[in-house]
């Protein structure tokens, strides 16, 4: 049991890393800016980079690791995100750190299926999986803390000229000894049938997906302009060829990148609506909740981030408890934790209208991290549950890329709004207004999100019961 354990703590290092990096960026851009000379679109193309390439290769990834050992796929892509971090922190100019990121990204992409592949082959039994997938939430809320403020902590440093390099190159230290104890400890895994590796698919999902989510995400900056509507209209083309032709292999019996048997699974349909209208939700809540404090509330960029922290503590605190009242009481105590989130986002709505304490924000933020870390976990869960083994790693890899496709889309869409109902010149009522709205567009979700979990079997997450 504890040999399970320890290699459960390897290839969490590897979400750790990928999750850690997708925030760690963000408080150094006005010194890597200063630093590197750099424009404000090259630092749109910085930030924007390592989220593109992690989400156009996930869904290669995970097929990669099917074919060819997860193990493998797992430690290529831990050595690749070392390589890459090196090439961050060592950057001479604006487009060579661009496109070290987006290298970063497309390791990431290789990892973070693995990992959610080797729990569900590692963790058969369902408490043993569930208390593991526990472990994964508590390593989501940690990389998201850390990210934020490893990210202001280096970047303040005066010990050397340009700082802002030692947010990529302290990937060193975590890397090493993962890349280490993953070749000792960690066995391999693949699916049992010899296939070719389907090129074609790579080149035309990953082209799909790199129009999409960069049409997405620049329209965070640049708002939802012709070239951006564009590439979206190119993008759905393109997928819909994709799957086309993906359906056209499977049935001539040649070698593919995504087995449609997948979406023969009630609980991955489910789950992947679940975790889509949830991440819609929550990356759009912290968009908006930055913009709101910051520009609407007065807040401070330093206050506004110690706020937060309490999220990321109530997240890692939840991801723990959760677990026995997942395993007593099955998906009624998901609906109780989303129930929970709105409550709190109920609450959010009326008590920032008024003047309430430093205290009071922090306990509002814990709280609805509280609600969040009891479900993030569970989702995966559901997804994969019952997933032949087979099919997982393509299956995780599919699950991981809707839910950074709907992170985007959350950022963009609810964004819009926001900015819609906030006007060209904002006074603090315009924001208030604006911050409810985007608040009941995330209720709505959350709404989705319960009726997509009351629709799962209960034997995915069965009730426990102890004997007396």
């Amino acid at each position: 049991m504890k040999h399970k354990y320890l290699k459960l703590l390897v290839i969490l290092f590897g979400q750790l890393l990928t999750i850690m990096d997708i925030f760690i960026i963000n408080v150094s851009i006005p010194s890597i800016q200063r630093n590197l000379d750099a424009s404000n679109g090259e630092m749109q193309f910085m930030i924007a980079a390592y989220l593109i390439g992690f989400a156009s290769f996930l869904i290669t990834g995970g097929r990669l690791g099917d074919l060819y050992g997860r193990k493998k796929i797992y430690f290529i892509g831990l050595i690749s995100f070392m390589v890459s971090s090196i090439a961050c922190g060592i950057s001479a100019g604006a487009e060579q750190l661009v496109i070290s990121r987006f290298i970063q990204g497309i390791s990431a992409a290789m990892m973070a299926p693995q990992v959610l592949s080797m729990i569900q082959i590692l963790f058969t039994v369902h408490h043993e999986r569930t208390k593991a997938m526990g472990w994964y939430g508590i390593t989501i809320g940690i990389g998201t803390i850390l990210g934020q403020f490893l990210g202001g902590y280096f970047s303040s440093l005066t010990i050397m000229e340009e700082p802002w390099r030692l947010i990529f190159l302290m990937n060193i230290p975590i890397c090493l000894p993962a890349v280490f104890l993953s070749l000792k400890l960690l066995n391999e895994s693949k699916t049992s049938v010899k296939q070719s590796f389907d090129m074609g698919g790579v080149v035309m999902l990953s082209a799909g997906l790199f129009c999409a989510t960069y049409a997405l995400t620049m329209s965070e900056h640049e708002g939802f302009h012709f070239k951006n509507a564009g590439l979206m209209v190119i993008s759905a083309g393109i997928i819909f060829s994709f799957i086309k032709n993906q359906k056209r292999r499977v049935q001539n019996k040649r070698s593919y990148l995504i087995d449609f048997d997948l979406f023969r699974y009630k609980n991955f349909n489910l789950g992947i609506v679940a975790v889509s209208f949830f991440f819609i939700m929550l990356d759009s809540y912290f968009y908006i909740l930055s913009l709101f404090f910051q520009d609407g509330l007065k807040i401070s960029p330093l206050a506004a981030g110690e706020i937060i922290v309490f999220q990321g503590l109530g997240f890692i605190l939840a991801s723990a408890v959760s677990v026995k009242l997942i395993l007593r009481y099955g998906k009624k105590a998901l609906i109780a934790g989303l129930s929970f989130i709105i409550v709190i986002l109920i609450l959010q709505l009326f008590l920032f209208r008024i003047q309430i304490g430093f205290p009071i924000f922090c306990l509002l933020l814990f709280l609805h991290g509280l609600g969040v870390g009891s479900i993030i976990p569970s989702l995966a869960n559901i997804a994969l549950s019952g997933m032949s083994e087979k099919l997982i790693g393509n299956a995780s890899g599919v699950y991981n890329t809707f839910q950074q496709v709907a992170a985007i889309i959350g950022i963009v869409a609810v964004g819009s709004v926001f900015y819609y109902f906030l006007g060209t010149k904002p006074l603090v009522k315009h924001y208030h207004n604006a911050f409810s709205v985007a608040i009941l567009i995330n209720i709505l979700c959350l709404v989705f999100v319960i009726a997509s979990v009351f629709k799962v079997p209960n034997h995915v997450l069965p009730e426990i019961r102890r004997k007396k």
